[in-house]
């Protein structure tokens, strides 16, 4: 789950060190995982008899917790959960945003694609920060804080695929696109 070998926080770390909090925390926010906290207490309990240690173990242990017809979608989310908390993925792509903005040229534009809302979620509300970053309170009659726009926002939706991407790429479905154009 490492995309960086150096990093030493791995998946088996999570799961056999983090607690009942941390762990119902990283499912419920970065999986949305239904029942995060039922799912969190299984590993915790598990974890006391045996180390987790690879994803057989990891799948006994989870499995009262899988819904019925669901199993993909339910692994999907448990394991891409993981996968954020152990790459920091929403963090790195947080700072990624304020360094791109920086680096951005008059007249250029910044072309991002989510897979997912929360990866979305960022990068909505860092077009929507740099388009308008004013501070101040509403009711003031005109900006003091001194604020600038660094650009605007393009496409004010996504841009979804089209049927026929679809049809092709069935991966794409969950894309988003989204565009700032620095001014």
């Amino acid at each position: 789950m490492r995309m960086n070998r150096r990093n030493q926080l791995t998946a088996a770390n999570v799961l056999n060190t983090y607690d009942l909090d941390q762990l119902t925390r990283i499912f419920r926010n970065y999986g949305e995982v239904e029942n995060a906290g039922r799912l969190a207490d299984l590993i915790v309990k598990a974890r006391e008899e045996t180390e987790i240690r690879t994803s057989d173990d990891f799948y006994r242990v989870i499995t009262p917790c899988i819904p019925r017809m669901k199993e993909k979608k339910y692994l999907a989310k448990v394991y891409q959960a993981l996968r954020i908390e152990v790459n920091g993925e929403l963090e790195v792509l947080e700072d990624m945003m304020q360094q791109a903005m920086e680096v951005l040229k008059p007249g250029g534009r910044l072309v991002i694609i989510t897979y997912h809302s929360l990866e979305d979620r960022i990068v909505k509300s860092a077009f929507k920060k740099n388009e308008n970053p004013c501070t101040c309170p509403p009711d003031f009659p005109v900006c003091v804080c001194g604020n600038v726009s660094k650009g605007r926002v393009v496409t004010r939706k996504p841009i979804l695929p089209s049927e026929e991407e679809l049809e092709y790429n069935s991966r794409s479905k969950s894309a988003k696109l989204r565009i700032f154009e620095r001014s």
